[in-house]
């Protein structure tokens, strides 16, 4: 059986004094001296804090993991951000933005992008080897000066995301899990990594562009892949998700917030160790036992998911499954007006001219005109 250790992150401080901390889970990679390590895993679950499935599934996974034999080492975080999950408004929890300062909890992460092309000139002639461990080094050197060498300060939402990231910039492999409002499973997977989405047992995928906008699988991985091209400039091809540089990051979102499904989170638990065996993060005894299911994987670029938003307040009917086929002209929504009854039209059907499969949708009947009724795949293909 695998030893789990375990240690709280102090990550801030409230008014009174007392501290904000995050439960940090390890576990260590098995072999004799001569094996063959496997890439280094962290995944860490509810930024946000009404998204709780998160924590399920890495109870699930701890369960799960001792008893395996691994290559990697292993880090998972749950509860990762204790001022979202504790952000309470009657049964509500209302964890997704910073109350202070109004940003999202995801969209706090770093990048500097301008430190890439300095270390790619530097390095043309370095081995893969070199290149990556100077590389993860330059990573963490980079977040370790924002967090302890900034003489104004960080605010609240920072200084948790740059500890987690410290964390995530370790490993080679980052998986942040989430969900959605009323959601499908579904994964952001960067477009270099595509061949990897199909090993997590999730149908509907959104292919992402290197493209930087906060969030902790962007600040992980959008910097291997500009490294990418900035030696392919050079004239060098370096090889992302195989061989020493085996780097890949995903935001997993595992269906509707403000639940846990214990039975659901062994699910999400077991595709994603598919994932990792597949990866080569288990021995090689477990080859055969966490495999992918056989499914029918929509993808979908990220320019192409689009929202719907309501052309009229009301009480709104969700209609559209999720994942499944909506054709065009079949209804999404029907809202209810009732201030139009006996004097105009109560029910309204809304619409879209084109075939769509809907993936998640607004947690409330309730609607003013304007608010994002749902998000749907448009111009999707099967993997």
């Amino acid at each position: 059986m695998n030893q789990v250790s375990k240690e709280l992150m102090h990550v801030g401080e409230m008014a009174s004094g007392a501290q904000l901390t995050v439960p940090v889970y390890r576990l260590k990679a098995q072999g004799n001296a001569n094996f063959s390590k496997g890439p280094s895993v962290y995944i860490q679950a509810n930024m946000h804090g009404a998204e709780v499935q998160g924590n399920a599934v890495i109870y699930q996974l701890l369960e799960l993991l001792k008893n395996l034999k691994i290559n990697g080492d292993i880090t998972l975080v749950p509860y990762a951000n204790p001022v979202a999950c504790n952000h309470k408004n009657g049964e509500y929890t209302l964890g997704r933005f910073d109350p202070i300062t109004g940003v999202n909890w995801n969209r706090m992460y770093h990048f500097d992008e301008s430190v890439i092309e300095p270390f790619a000139e530097q390095h043309i002639g370095s081995s893969d080897s070199e290149i990556e461990a100077s590389f993860k080094q330059l990573m963490l050197t980079d977040i370790e000066q924002k967090l302890d060498h900034n003489i104004f300060g960080l605010t609240t939402g920072q200084r948790i995301a740059y500890q987690l990231q410290r964390l995530a910039h370790q490993a080679d492999l980052v998986l942040d899990l989430h969900t959605g409002p009323i959601s499908s499973k579904h994964l952001y997977c960067p477009e270099y990594c595509q061949e990897s989405a199909n090993y997590f047992d999730i149908p509907h995928t959104l292919i992402i562009p290197n493209d930087f906008d906060g969030a902790l699988d962007e600040a992980t991985f959008c910097p291997w892949w500009t490294l990418q091209e900035k030696f392919k400039n050079l004239g060098r091809d370096l090889s992302l998700s195989d061989g020493v540089l085996n780097k890949e990051s995903f935001t997993v979102e595992l269906g509707s917030q403000e639940q846990i499904d214990l039975a659901e989170a062994h699910q999400d638990a077991l595709g994603i160790l598919s994932y990792l065996n597949y990866k080569g993060v288990l021995a090689e005894q477990h080859a055969q036992e966490f495999i992918p299911q056989t499914m029918t994987r929509y993808g979908c670029y990220l320019k192409d998911y689009k929202a719907l938003y309501s052309p009229m307040g009301g009480m709104v009917d969700y209609l559209a499954e999720f994942g499944q086929l909506l054709a065009a002209g079949e209804p999404l929504v029907r809202i209810l007006r009732m201030d139009n009854y006996g004097d105009g039209d109560a029910l309204h059907n809304i619409t879209l001219d084109r075939q769509v499969i809907p993936i998640l949708h607004f947690a409330s009947a309730s609607v003013n005109q304007g608010t994002e009724l749902y998000k749907v795949f448009t111009k999707f293909f099967i993997f």
